[in-house]
C-alpha cells in the first residue's frame, strides 16, 4: 500500500519524513517523494525506486522547511517514474494521496476546460489542481480544500499543504486510513501508528469521512457533515519492528478494513480510468493466442479462481478448467497446445501450488502467477507475474489478499476479452468504470459492521451453517464457509443455490442458518426462488442482496443486509466483505482465535 506522512515540526522535517517513509517501506513502493514549505515557499523532491534515490537527492539539494508532507507509492494510475511521484504540486498546493479518485476523468476535464495544465498520469494531480480552483476564486485554504474534498468519489487519504503558509496542513480519509499524532508542540499524520512511531505515541485514529486542519500544536476535526468533533487520543504500540493493529481488536478485522485501499491500489495498478482500458505489463505472449486457461490454486486462491472461470468464459469466451492444486498434478491432466496455466497464491510460496506450475511448465504451458509477495519462488519460476498489491496480511484467514486477486483477475478477463475482440472499447470502459467504483462502495459495506456484528451471537450457536449463491456469488458463498470454517471451527458449506434439491435441502430446518448472496441481476430470480423453498422448510436466512432486492423479499428473512448497487460483473468483490466481518464476528462471539486458528499456518509450504 502507499505510504503517506506529514510533519508541521519545530526544525526541518526532510530528515524525519524520510525516517517515517522508512517505516513504511514494508508496504512495498516504487517511487518516493517529499514536499515543504519554506519561507512560505513550495518545493519538492522526488525519486523512482527505493528511499536511497531519493536520499540522494536530498543530498544533493536539500530541502529545508518546518512543514512537510511525504509519500512512497505503488504505481497506479501512470507508470513508476519520477513524474507521477508524489506529491503532486501546483503553484498553490501540494499533495500526497492514497487510494482511487473515481471520477477525477470528469474533474481532469472541467479543470483542464479552465486553463489548468496537466503533467502527469495520475488521478491524484487532479486534488491539487481542485484546491487551487478553488484558491483562485477567492476561498482561503481551509475552505478551498473543505470544497475540493466534497467534490471527490472514491476512496482516499489525503494531506495537503499550500505554498504561502507555513503553519497549516489538511487531512482528509474516506475508505483509507489515517493517523494524527500528537507531539511537543507538533502536529502529525500518517498511514499508521508506525510512520508516525519514531515522533509520538499519543494517536487519534481519524474515523470515516474525518477532515482534520493541523497547527503546530493544534488538530481541529470535522466528521462528514463538516461538524466540528472530539475524536479519542490513544496510546500507540507501535514500532518500527511490528505491524501494527492500530485501534483494531485483531490484524484479521484491520485487513477487512484496509481492502477499500488495497483493492483501489491493485486496480489502480491495472485500469487507466483517464483512457477507460486495462493496461498490463508485458507478459511475453499474446493473450489473443489464448486458447485454453487452467486456473490452479488452493484454499481461497481456489474460489478466486472460480470466480475468474466465470469470468474469462463469459466476456472473453475462452475456456477455462479450474483445479485444485493438491490434485492437479496427480490427474496427470493434459494440457493444450496454446495453453495458459494460472497460478494463484499470497505467498508465492504453497508447496502444492508450486509443484502443480513446474507440472504445468512441463506440458509447454505459458505459466502466469498471481502473487501477493514480489520475488516469491513461484514469481521466478513463472513467464509473466500479476502482483497484487495487498501489502503483508498478517491474519491466517486471508481476507484483503483475496479482493485483490479477484482485482487482478477482473483486470486479466477484461485484456483477454479485449484481445480476442469479444467486447469493444465501449464494454471496456464500462467494465473498468465498474472496478473503478469498488473501493468506495466497499468502504460503504463496510459500514454495515454493527448491523452484521449483531447477527453473529445467533450464528455462534449453530452447529452447521450454509452459504448459498449461483453465478460468481456460487464462489462467494463456499469462500464464505470456508472462513467461517476456519475461524469459529462451525461446520459450514457453500453450495450453489440451485442444487440445494438435490440433496443438500434435506439439511434445513430452524436450527440451521442460511447465508444467501444475492445481488439483482441476472440470477436474482432464481436465486431468491431456491431462497424460498429454504425458508418453507424453516431455514433461517440472511440475506445479502442490494436494495432492491431486500425491498422485495427482505421481509421474509430473519436479517437481511442491503449492499450497494453495483455492475454485477464486480459484485463478488463487495459481497466478500459481508461473508468475510460475519465469520469475524461469530469468532470473537465464540472466543476462538482469530488471527492464528488451530490447526493452520499463513503459508502452506509443504505437501
Amino acid at each position: 500500500m502507499c505510504g503517506i506522512i506529514g510533519i508541521i515540526g519545530k526544525e526541518d522535517v526532510s530528515s524525519r519524513i524520510i525516517e517515517g517513509l522508512k517505516r513504511l517501506e514494508y508496504r512495498g513502493y516504487d517511487s518516493a517523494g517529499v514536499a515543504t514549505i519554506h519561507d512560505g515557499r513550495l518545493d519538492r523532491r522526488r525519486a523512482e525506486g527505493k528511499l536511497v534515490n531519493l536520499e540522494q537527492k536530498l543530498q544533493q539539494t536539500s530541502l529545508p522547511g518546518h512543514i512537510g508532507i511525504g509519500h512512497t507509492r505503488w504505481a497506479t494510475h501512470g507508470a513508476p517514474t519520477e513524474n507521477n511521484a508524489h506529491p503532486h504540486t501546483t503553484e498553490k498546493v501540494g499533495v500526497v494521496h492514497n487510494g482511487i479518485i473515481e471520477n477525477f476523468r470528469l474533474l481532469r476535464e472541467e479543470l483542464s476546460a479552465k486553463g489548468h495544465s496537466f503533467v502527469s498520469e495520475t488521478d491524484t494531480e487532479v486534488i491539487a489542481h481542485l484546491v487551487t480552483d478553488f484558491l483562485d476564486q477567492g476561498h482561503p485554504p481551509r475552505d478551498a480544500a473543505r470544497e475540493a474534498i466534497a467534490r471527490l468519489e472514491g476512496a482516499f487519504a489525503i494531506a495537503i499543504i499550500f505554498e504561502g503558509d507555513n503553519e497549516l496542513m489538511i487531512g482528509a480519509r474516506k475508505g483509507s486510513p489515517l493517523v494524527l499524532g500528537y507531539g511537543d508542540g507538533e502536529m502529525y499524520l500518517g498511514s499508521d501508528a508506525i510512520a508516525l512511531a519514531q515522533l509520538t505515541n499519543r494517536i487519534t485514529y481519524l474515523e470515516e469521512g474525518d477532515r482534520v486542519e493541523l497547527q503546530n500544536s493544534v488538530a481541529v476535526i470535522f466528521d462528514e457533515n463538516n461538524k466540528e468533533i472530539i475524536r479519542p487520543v490513544v496510546l500507540a504500540a507501535a514500532t518500527g519492528a511490528m505491524i501494527d493493529k492500530g485501534n483494531y481488536r485483531h490484524y484479521m478485522l484491520k485487513e477487512i478494513f484496509e481492502q477499500p485501499t488495497v483493492v483501489g491500489q491493485t486496480i489502480g495498478s491495472y485500469v487507466d480510468p483517464l483512457k477507460g482500458h486495462v493496461e498490463l505489463p508485458d507478459l511475453g505472449f499474446d493473450l489473443a493466442d489464448v486458447e485454453r486457461v487452467t486456473i490452479i490454486a488452493c484454499g481461497t486462491s481456489f474460489y478466486a479462481g472460480m470466480v475468474a472461470k466465470y469470468w474469462l468464459e463469459q466476456i472473453a469466451r475462452v475456456s477455462v478448467e479450474v483445479d485444485i492444486a493438491s490434485e492437479f498434478r496427480y490427474r496427470e491432466a493434459v494440457m493444450p497446445k496454446n495453453g495458459l496455466a494460472i497460478f494463484i497464491s499470497q505467498s508465492g510460496e504453497t508447496a502444492d501450488t508450486l509443484a502443480a506450475l513446474r507440472y504445468a511448465k512441463s506440458q509447454d504451458q505459458k505459466i502466469l502467477s498471481i502473487v501477493n509477495v514480489p520475488e516469491s519462488s513461484m514469481e521466478r519460476e513463472s513467464d509473466a507475474v500479476l502482483h497484487t498489491h495487498a501489502g503483508p496480511e498478517i491474519g491466517v484467514a486471508s481476507t484483503k489478499a483475496f479482493t485483490c486477486q479477484l482485482s487482478v483477475l477482473a483486470c486479466l478477463a477484461i485484456a483477454t476479452a479485449k484481445a480476442k475482440d469479444t467486447i469493444d472499447a465501449d464494454g471496456e470502459d464500462r467494465l473498468c468504470q465498474a472496478l473503478t467504483e469498488v473501493p468506495a462502495r466497499m468502504a460503504d459495506v463496510l459500514n454495515h459492521d454493527e448491523a452484521i456484528r449483531e447477527l453473529a451471537d445467533d450464528v455462534a450457536k449453530a452447529r452447521d451453517v450454509l452459504y448459498l449463491g449461483r453465478g460468481t456469488e456460487y464462489p462467494i458463498a463456499m469462500e464464505g464457509a470456508l472462513k467461517l470454517k476456519e475461524i469459529s471451527y462451525i461446520h459450514a458449506e457453500g453450495y450453489a443455490a440451485g442444487e440445494m434439491k438435490h440433496g443438500p435441502i434435506a439439511l434445513i430446518d430452524e436450527d440451521v442458518p442460511i447465508i444467501m448472496i444475492a445481488p439483482c441481476g441476472t440470477l436474482f430470480d432464481k436465486t431468491v426462488s431456491n431462497m424460498q423453498e429454504v425458508i418453507a422448510r424453516k431455514g433461517q436466512v440472511i440475506f445479502f442482496s442490494d436494495q432492491e432486492g431486500v425491498d422485495a423479499y427482505g421481509q421474509d428473512t430473519v436479517a437481511s443486509i442491503a449492499l450497494p448497487k453495483l455492475d454485477e460483473f464486480v459484485c463478488p468483490l463487495l459481497y466478500a466483505i459481508p461473508v468475510q466481518l460475519l465469520s469475524y464476528h461469530v469468532a470473537v462471539a465464540k472466543g476462538t482465535d482469530v488471527d492464528q486458528p488451530r490447526n493452520l499456518a499463513k503459508s502452506v509450504t509443504v505437501e
